[in-house]
């Protein structure tokens, strides 16, 4: 019983892997090292999307019907601005990578081929 409860306890501090974790390049050239910076490559680890000087904050997740994609809630700040915005994430099908969806946009990234996530 009490296991169960140390269990608990911990458990919700545990942060686990999300489906989408990886390093993605912005363009084909993108230096995979360099994360966050133009000309750089985006990240996204233990539920936080890691852009050009913006990091979003992935909650809310849900699974959207009859399609391999989750709409996220996502909670960003940058610049010394805060905001909120839905955004969907799928991986690409085609290509070893990840389709991003914002409201009137859609990007696709390649993963980093030295991405060890």
């Amino acid at each position: 019983m009490n296991r169960l409860a140390i269990a608990m306890v911990v458990l919700p501090g545990v942060v686990l892997a999300g489906p989408f974790d990886g390093v993605y390049k912005q363009t084909a050239n993108a230096e995979c090292s360099l994360i966050g910076v133009d000309g750089g490559s985006l990240q996204i680890k233990d539920g936080i999307f890691y852009g050009v000087e913006v990091e979003c904050r992935m909650t809310r997740p849900v699974n959207v019907v009859d399609m391999d994609a989750i709409l996220y809630t996502m909670q960003c700040t940058g610049e010394d601005t805060v905001w909120t915005e839905r955004a969907m994430l799928m991986d690409d099908k085609q290509a070893e990578g990840l389709i991003m969806v914002w409201n009137g946009y859609a990007f696709r990234y390649d993963r980093c081929a030295d991405d060890a996530s």
